[in-house]
């Protein structure tokens, strides 16, 4: 088992930053791509960012690219999303998840919710305009 905290959601005005941490606890950190997906009211939970063990890949959103960041310090075993230029419509819960990098085709399985298998509780973005 992996058990994923979020923090570093809040209120925020439009234009503003945020960086949320994700710290990994329980099975080793290690061997799993890192990934932060968003549920917005009455909306499907949507992939934002992931990141794999190494760190050398990331893959974003369209939706995102060029105003969020995904890091990652194994040694600490944390995930981090900065996000900066933010924009009412980045409002949502934040989640981490994590799954195993083992699979294989992370190219292609790295948006899908389902290629998972653990996930935190999230945490609360509010982007004010």
């Amino acid at each position: 088992q992996v058990q994923l905290v979020e923090s570093g959601g809040g209120l925020v005005q439009a234009g503003g930053s945020l960086r949320l941490s994700c710290a990994a606890s329980g099975r080793t950190f290690n061997g799993y791509v890192m990934g932060w997906f968003r549920q917005a009211p009455g909306k499907e939970r949507e992939f934002v960012a992931a990141i794999t063990w190494s760190g050398g890949n990331t893959y974003y959103a369209d939706s995102v690219k060029g105003r969020f960041t995904i890091s990652r310090d194994n040694a600490k075993n944390t995930v981090y999303l900065q996000m900066n230029y933010l924009r009412p419509e980045d409002t949502a819960v934040y989640y981490c998840a994590a799954g195993l990098e083992s699979k294989g085709l992370w190219a292609l399985r790295v948006r899908d919710e389902y290629e998972y298998d653990y996930w935190g509780q999230g945490t609360q973005v509010t982007v004010s305009s």
